[in-house]
C-alpha cells in the first residue's frame, strides 16, 4: 500500500463557477523534520539551568558566607578592640541611660568613664618615662649580671684550680643566647607564613560565631531562626525592625544598641519573660498593636509571644514561648489521677490546668459569679464542667444546672443537681428562668434570716445562657423572658443574683458563646466576678467578655487560634494568681472527656445521700394577677400598696412571693386602677380594680362573640 494516501476537498481559493466548487486532489506528504536548535541557544540554557540549579546556589551562598565570617570578624575584633583601648563603651551606656530618662544611672556613667580617662593618662606618663627607667634598669642589671657571673666563674676557678674557669659561666649564657637566635631563625620562617593564615582563621571563627552574614547567605536552618534561643540582641533587633519610627531612632542613639532597654531575660515555663523599658516617646499600645510583627522578628508564630503591661511605667513584659510548645499538650486534670480528691468550696481551688510559665492554674470559686465565653466548639462547655465537677465533690453543694444546648453534656449531674433541665427550646427557657427565678426567691429567704446564719453555697449554672437572652417568648403578663429591659425576667433575675447573692452563697454561672450586646446584656456580664474567654474574633468581642481593663491591660482572646487553641481561657479574677502589674492571666485548661466526667461524677455521688433531680420544675397553676388583687382588697374600700403586697405573697407564695411596687403597679398599669396617694401614702382602690375586672370580662366577652 502506498504511504500517499489521496483526499478529496474543496478547493477554497477556486473561484465559484455555476458548475458548482471544483474538487483538488491533494496528497499527504510526511511534515518536515524541525529546524535545529542554534548551538548558542542550547548554551544559554545550559547555562541558565547550572545558574538557577540550587547545587549552585548553595555552592554560591557558602563561598559568600564564609567571606562574609571573615569580614564582620574583623569589624567585631575592631570594635571590641576599640572599645578596650577608649572610653566609647562608657559613652555608649551614658547615652543609652539618657535616652531611657534614667538620669541617676547616666551620672554613674559619666563618673566611671572619667575615671578611665584618668587611669589612660596615668598609663601613658608611665609609658613616656619607661625608656629611661628601662635604660637604667638594663645597665643595672646587666652589670649585676656580669659581675656575678664573673663571681661564680670565681669560685668555679678556685674550686677546680683553673683560671680558665674564671669566664665559664659568662660564655654558657652567651653560647644560650645564641641557641636562641638559631632557633628564632629557624621557626620565623613558618611563623611569618602561617601568623596570617591563623589570624583569618581567627577571624573567621568570631563571625562565624556571631552569624556575620547577609540573612540570604546564612544556612537555612540559621536563615529562618526558628527554634533559635531569645537572647538581648535578638529582643533588640525585633524590636528596632517593629517599623515604630520613634523606637527605631531611639535605638540607633544609644550607645549600646537599645541593650540598656531590656531587663534581665528569665525562664518561665516552656518559654522566656523580659521586661523592656521603651525610649520616651513610645507608648505600648504602639508595641501592642504590632504582636504579630513582633512574633515574625522573634522567629515565632503569633500566638508564641504575648504583650502584657506590668507596674513599672512605659514598660511591656514580653513572654516568649520555645518554638512549638504551646502546641503539646498539657498532663491530665488532678480530677481524673486522684481519686482520693475532695473539693472545698470555701478555702479550696479547682485545678484548672496550666498557665504559660507552666505553674498550675487553680482558681477559687468561692462567692463569685463566674461568667465564660468563646466562639461556638472552643471548648466552652468542657472548660465550665471541669470546674463543676472539681466543685461537686463538695458535698455541701448544690447544683441547678440549665443546659440549653441539651447534647448531653451535663447528663452525668443526673443524681447530683436538684435541677436538670437539658434542651434548647423557648419551653426549655422558660424552665431555665423559673429556675433562677426560684434562686432569687430563696436568696431573698436568706438575706432575710437571722445575723450569722449559715448557708450552703447554691450554683445557678445557665449553658448557652444566649439562649435564653434570644428567647422571643412573653408571659401572660406581657413580659419578655428574653431580652435586657426591666421587664425581662430572665435578665432581671440574673441582675437580682448578681446584686445579692454572693453575700449568701447564691452564685450565678453562666457560659455563652460569641458575644455581643443582645444576646450578654452590659449589666450582666459585669456582673461576673470571674470573667474568661476562650478565642473570639474581634477586640470588640474580648471588651465584652473581660473588660476594658483587662484588654488595656494585655488580655487578648481574639488573638487564640480558633481551633487550635481549643481549652485555652485567658481570665481577669482575683480568685486566681495572677502576675503583678497584669489584669489578667492565660490558662490551658485540662480537658475532661464526658465518659471520665461521668466517672468523677460516680464518685460525687458516693459522698451523697442521695439527690433527687427535677427535669421539669413545677411551675402551678396559672394565676390571674387582676383578679387576685380584687380577691385580696376584700371590703375595704382601699388598701395600703404594702399590704396589697403582703396579702397577693400569702395568697400564693410562689407566684407572689417575689412582687415589689414595680410589679403591681406594672400589672394595674392601663387599667384605670392604677396605685394613687391618699393621705400621702399609695394605696390600690377597691372600686376601681372592680370596674377594671369587670370592663376587662366585658371585652373579652364582646370579643368572644365576634
Amino acid at each position: 500500500m502506498s504511504d500517499n494516501v489521496v483526499h478529496l476537498h474543496k478547493d477554497t481559493e477556486t473561484p465559484a463557477t455555476n458548475e458548482g466548487p471544483t474538487l483538488a486532489v491533494v496528497a499527504d506528504t510526511p511534515p518536515p523534520p524541525p529546524a535545529p536548535v542554534p548551538l548558542w541557544v542550547r548554551s544559554g540554557r545550559a547555562v541558565k539551568t547550572a545558574v538557577v540549579h540550587e547545587r549552585t546556589r548553595t555552592a554560591a551562598r557558602a563561598v559568600v558566607r564564609h567571606h562574609m565570617y571573615v569580614l564582620g570578624g574583623t569589624r567585631i575584633v575592631a570594635r571590641r578592640t576599640w572599645d578596650g583601648r577608649t572610653a566609647s563603651r562608657y559613652e555608649r551606656m551614658l547615652r543609652a541611660a539618657e535616652a531611657a530618662g534614667n538620669y541617676e544611672v547616666a551620672a554613674e556613667w559619666e563618673e566611671r568613664g572619667q575615671r578611665f580617662r584618668d587611669a589612660r593618662h596615668r598609663r601613658r606618663m608611665d609609658l613616656l618615662r619607661s625608656p629611661v627607667d628601662a635604660a637604667k634598669g638594663a645597665l643595672v642589671g646587666t652589670g649585676m649580671g656580669i659581675g656575678g657571673l664573673v663571681g661564680l666563674g670565681v669560685v668555679l676557678a678556685i674550686a677546680n684550680q683553673d683560671f680558665a674557669d674564671v669566664i665559664t659561666p659568662l660564655m654558657a649564657v652567651i653560647e644560650f643566647i645564641r641557641l636562641l637566635i638559631s632557633i628564632v631563625t629557624i621557626v620565623w620562617g613558618p611563623l611569618v607564613t602561617l601568623g596570617p593564615l591563623l589570624a583569618l582563621l581567627g577571624l573567621w571563627a568570631v563571625g562565624r560565631h556571631q552569624q556575620a552574614a547577609p540573612n540570604w547567605a546564612l544556612p537555612a536552618k540559621a536563615r529562618n531562626g526558628e527554634g533559635e534561643p531569645i537572647t538581648p540582641s535578638i529582643v533588640v533587633k525585633a524590636l528596632r525592625d517593629l517599623q515604630v519610627p520613634a523606637l527605631r531612632n531611639a535605638i540607633k542613639e544609644m550607645g549600646d544598641s537599645g541593650a540598656a532597654m531590656l531587663g534581665p531575660i528569665r525562664i518561665a515555663g516552656c518559654g522566656v519573660e523580659v521586661d523592656v523599658t521603651l525610649p520616651s516617646g513610645v507608648s505600648t499600645i504602639e508595641v501592642q498593636n504590632r504582636r504579630r510583627k513582633l512574633a515574625e522578628n522573634l522567629a515565632r508564630h503569633e500566638h508564641e509571644v504575648f504583650i502584657t503591661i506590668p507596674q513599672a511605667a512605659r514598660t511591656v513584659r514580653l513572654w516568649i514561648a520555645d518554638s512549638g510548645a504551646l502546641d503539646e499538650p498539657i498532663g491530665p486534670s488532678p480530677l481524673t489521677t486522684d481519686e482520693t480528691l475532695r473539693a472545698d468550696y470555701k478555702t479550696g481551688r479547682a485545678p484548672w490546668g496550666q498557665d504559660l510559665r507552666g505553674d498550675a492554674a487553680a482558681l477559687s470559686l468561692y462567692q463569685r459569679h463566674l461568667l465564660i465565653t468563646g466562639l461556638s466548639n472552643q471548648g466552652k462547655t468542657a472548660a465550665l464542667r471541669a470546674l463543676a465537677l472539681w466543685l461537686v465533690l463538695d458535698r455541701m453543694v448544690e447544683f441547678r444546672i440549665a443546659d440549653l444546648k441539651g447534647a448531653g453534656d451535663w447528663a452525668m449531674f443526673d443524681g447530683l443537681a436538684t435541677v436538670l433541665i437539658q434542651g434548647p427550646t423557648d419551653d426549655h427557657v422558660i424552665e431555665a428562668t423559673d429556675m433562677l427565678e426560684g434562686g432569687v426567691r430563696e436568696m431573698e429567704r436568706r438575706l432575710q434570716a437571722p445575723p450569722g446564719t449559715a448557708f450552703p453555697p447554691l450554683i445557678l449554672l445557665v449553658d448557652e445562657a444566649q439562649v435564653a437572652f434570644m428567647c422571643p417568648v412573653v408571659d401572660g403578663e406581657k413580659r419578655p423572658y428574653g431580652g435586657s429591659k426591666a421587664t425581662s425576667r430572665y435578665f432581671m433575675a440574673a441582675r437580682k443574683i448578681h446584686n445579692q447573692g454572693r453575700a449568701v452563697n447564691v452564685l450565678l454561672w453562666q457560659g455563652t458563646q460569641d458575644p455581643t450586646d443582645q444576646n450578654l446584656p452590659k449589666l450582666v456580664r459585669e456582673g461576673a466576678h470571674t470573667r474568661a474567654s476562650l478565642a473570639l474574633g474581634t477586640e470588640s468581642q474580648a471588651r465584652m467578655a473581660l473588660g476594658d481593663k483587662a484588654v488595656d491591660g494585655g488580655a487578648a482572646p481574639n488573638l487564640l487560634r480558633p481551633g487550635l487553641d481549643k481549652g485555652t481561657v485567658v481570665v481577669a479574677s482575683d480568685g486566681i494568681p495572677i502576675p503583678a502589674g497584669q489584669a489578667s492571666v492565660t490558662v490551658r485548661t485540662h480537658y475532661i472527656d464526658t465518659d471520665t466526667a461521668a466517672e468523677i461524677a460516680d464518685r460525687a455521688k458516693a459522698l451523697r445521700d442521695g439527690v433527687t433531680t427535677l427535669h421539669v420544675i413545677e411551675r402551678g397553676e396559672e394565676r390571674d394577677p387582676l383578679a387576685d388583687i380584687a380577691d385580696v382588697l376584700g371590703d375595704t374600700s382601699r388598701v395600703l400598696t404594702v399590704d396589697v403586697l403582703k396579702r397577693l405573697a400569702a395568697l400564693d407564695e410562689g407566684a407572689y412571693g417575689g412582687w415589689s411596687f414595680l410589679d403591681l403597679k406594672r400589672v394595674l398599669e392601663g387599667t384605670g386602677a392604677e396605685p394613687y396617694k391618699s393621705d400621702g401614702r399609695m394605696v390600690v382602690g377597691r372600686d376601681r380594680v372592680h370596674r377594671a375586672l369587670a370592663e376587662r370580662d366585658e371585652t373579652d366577652s364582646a370579643s368572644a362573640a365576634e
